[in-house]
């Protein structure tokens, strides 16, 4: 798959300020303060920078970490991961396969099936509901 290429000026016009930093510019919300921290309504959560399905409303669970969290993206190809040394920690980052936007990070300390929690910026989704 190609992924959608676009220059900076392009997206800015596209998105927010919020989801420019965070998606673009690999930035990250304040824990407890996105839109979608404790949403829980059915529906799947698109990329907000290019629409592509990224995770679906049974796998989110409320996991008390202050971003939207989820056990499993919507399918295989949906993200891509790689791994993050910012900060001073060795982390797993999440990115929109679609688009390559930056979403957040993937943690093993998750529910089953999966043991696995992706631990979403709501800057980067789109909620579409059922």
């Amino acid at each position: 798959m190609t992924k959608i290429q676009k220059t900076d000026a392009q997206w800015r016009a596209e998105l927010t300020p919020e989801q420019f930093r965070v998606l673009r510019q690999k930035g990250t919300e304040a824990p407890f303060s996105g839109e979608y921290d404790h949403v829980f309504e059915p529906g799947t959560y698109r990329c907000a920078g290019c629409g592509a399905e990224l995770f679906v409303s049974g796998t989110k669970y409320d996991s008390g970490c202050g971003w939207p969290a989820f056990y499993a993206p919507a399918s295989e190809d949906a993200v891509d991961e790689e791994t993050d040394v910012s900060h001073g920690m060795i982390r797993t980052e999440v990115m929109c396969a679609n688009c390559g936007g930056h979403l957040g990070h993937v943690f093993p300390d998750g529910p089953a099936p999966t043991g696995q929690r992706y631990c979403i910026n709501s800057a980067s989704l789109r909620l579409e509901e059922d």
